[in-house]
């Protein structure tokens, strides 16, 4: 089974980098700045689960893709989905599967409008990691879990097939029956984070020990009561785990959003927040919620950076 790995950043440089350590097929997609950096040092992994070092990784530009892959691997920012479709869509043929890691469900829509609804996969990853100045992948917490399935529910010939090829790679590899469950689910927890620790400009233990456990709260009960309208309410575990992360006292976890804020980076404003409250029920405008007063210090936050950019 051929593998085409999207970007070899973080996401895509540590788990295309575990299978071809498994000694997997797996091909990157690369744009010629990345060419020119791994030309210089190869692909490099520091991890807590060992470190890795492949001195001339597998790679191709878009210009030069001639045939389909069996499996594309899609784990950019939402932002760049539309560059990123165009990039690897020569790389797609009949029998392709598509599996996107990136968190929402915005992207699905996008990809099966562009390549048809048996082609993509739902996914998600379960890691943080992140590029150092030398574009070196370091892997910064004990999590790197990539879960994948049919979106329609269920096992199928074609995941069992994928699961074969991940067994044995060192990253925790789950074939889920409940791959949209578990997409919503891990969605509510990372825009409720993601609002709550850019609104406040503030760590889950800072916004706990200014006494924001019920705003902490509401955010995240408001993103599970969207779920729960589109028909993917919650499990309890779910729950318990999700109001547990948000109101942890002296917790220093913030979300890559922040973290993406702090530095003036673009961010994914619109596909993480915006989309889950255009999913929500319809509610009282004149009472902005905490989801929403989030998304709008979001949105106001891009607006300066466009302006001051331009």
């Amino acid at each position: 089974m051929r593998f085409l790995v999207v970007g070899a950043g973080a996401l895509g440089g540590y788990f295309g980098g575990r299978l071809i350590e498994a000694g997997r097929d797996v091909t990157f997609l690369l744009r010629p700045r990345r060419v020119a950096q791994l030309a210089k040092t190869g692909l490099v992994v520091q991890s807590p689960f060992g470190n890795l070092q492949l001195p001339a990784p597998p790679h191709v530009l878009a210009e030069d893709i001639k045939t389909p892959f069996d499996v594309v691997v899609v784990g950019s920012k939402a932002y760049d989905l539309d560059a990123t479709m165009d990039a690897f869509a020569p790389a797609v043929g009949p029998n392709t599967l598509i599996l996107p890691l990136l968190n929402g469900m915005k992207h699905i829509d996008r990809l099966v409008e562009r390549f048809g609804e048996e082609r993509v996969l739902g996914g998600l990853c379960m890691i943080s990691a992140t590029l150092d100045d030398e574009g070196r992948v370091l892997h910064l917490n004990d999590m790197h879990g990539l879960t994948y399935g049919e979106r329609t529910g269920g096992r199928s010939a074609r995941v069992d097939a994928i699961a074969a090829q991940f067994a044995g790679a060192k990253f925790d590899a789950t074939a889920s029956e409940t791959i949209m469950q578990d997409m919503w689910e891990k969605w509510v927890f990372i825009a409720s984070a993601a609002g709550l620790t850019s609104l406040m400009r503030a760590s889950i233990g800072d916004i706990v020990a200014a006494g924001g456990q019920d705003v902490a709260l509401s955010i995240f009960n408001e993103g599970c009561a969207i779920a729960a309208h589109n028909g993917f309410a919650p499990r309890p575990s779910a729950l318990e785990r999700g109001r547990a992360v948000v109101t942890t006292a002296g917790s220093p976890m913030t979300a890559s959003m922040y973290k993406d804020i702090v530095r003036g980076a673009q961010v994914e404003a619109d596909h993480i927040v915006g989309d889950l409250l255009r999913r929500a029920p319809a509610g009282d405008p004149a009472v902005p919620s905490v989801l929403r007063t989030a998304y709008v210090h979001l949105k106001a936050y891009e607006a300066r950076r466009a302006r001051e950019a331009g």
